[in-house]
């Protein structure tokens, strides 16, 4: 890529676990980072998560050079006005996985942003094609699946949706060549491939566990000692958190009107009570807070 191209600022929508985990990836890529988000309390654990990520993250990673905190947030800016965004050469949102809520966003991203800018939606399973019809630009929005923790994954699925430019594709490979990481290309459909398949491991797993086949550190044993998971489902349940496990499964059920997305009752239980894994200390284990 030539030195022109390389993308200098980048807007990220959303300050939760995801989005702290995009920004942290794109500064110690020498990228600057808008991070919005309508919750000042939300950016202030955020700051202090980037915080904690940067000062140990050349310790799981050994090519990541070492940065001072104050170098790395002198690269982002952390607002609430939506209209910050406006000079960003790319934007990805992160926000809550309710279509209302994203197709909400995407009205005001529209008129904010110049048509040029191209849109990457960070989703688990909502249709990219549905979220593209709120714009005016729907050649211009893509989808972008990071996986957490974002700056130790060297892969992301990207989904094209159904009016998706060639052009948009591009500039969505270019911005994950400059962070190192393959983009696999899928088409769109509810789910896209990596979350059709793993929401239903996940939703599988609470059942287990819902019908006393097995404990949770059970069931993740058996996918990570047989099977070479790095990570078995009701951990990585925790990590997304269970609302938005919950939240993606009533989106694939929505969609394909097929039982097997049907979201386990204890799953549901768990979250109704605040049980929501990493970012609240407790889920099917419990979390240093």
């Amino acid at each position: 890529m030539e030195e022109d191209n390389l993308y200098r600022s980048i807007g990220v929508i959303g300050a939760g676990t995801i989005g702290t985990g995009l920004a942290v990836d794109l500064v110690l890529h020498d990228i600057n980072v808008v991070l919005v988000d309508e919750a000042i309390e939300v950016l202030a654990r955020s700051r202090r998560d980037i915080e904690k990520t940067i000062r140990f993250a050349p310790l799981f990673k050994k090519s990541i050079e070492e940065r001072t905190i104050d170098d790395a947030l002198e690269r982002i800016r952390f607002v609430t006005d939506l209209t910050e965004v406006r000079g960003c050469d790319f934007i990805i949102e992160n926000v809550t996985e309710k279509v209302e809520i994203k197709q909400d966003l995407y009205h005001h991203l529209d008129a904010i942003c110049p048509h040029a800018t191209c849109f990457g939606v960070n989703t688990s399973c909502i249709s990219i094609t549905q979220l593209a019809h709120c714009t005016r630009r729907p050649e211009q929005v893509i989808g972008i699946h990071f996986m957490n923790p974002v700056y130790l994954k060297a892969c992301v699925e990207v989904i094209r949706g159904y009016h998706t430019s060639e052009q948009c594709l591009q500039e969505t490979k270019d911005l994950l060549k400059q962070l190192e990481k393959e983009a696999v290309v899928v088409n769109d459909f509810p789910g896209f491939v990596s979350n059709r398949i793993s929401h239903l491991f996940m939703n599988e797993a609470a059942f287990v566990v819902q019908d006393q086949v097995a404990t949770p550190r059970e069931v993740d044993a058996i996918f990570k000692k047989c099977y070479g998971h790095a990570m078995g489902p009701l951990e990585t349940a925790d990590l997304i958190g269970l609302d938005t496990v919950v939240n993606s499964l009533d989106i694939l059920y929505q969609s394909y009107q097929d039982p097997k997305f049907r979201c386990c009752p204890l799953l549901r239980k768990m979250t109704d009570a605040g049980l929501l894994g990493v970012k609240a200390g407790k889920g099917f284990y419990t979390y240093p807070k």
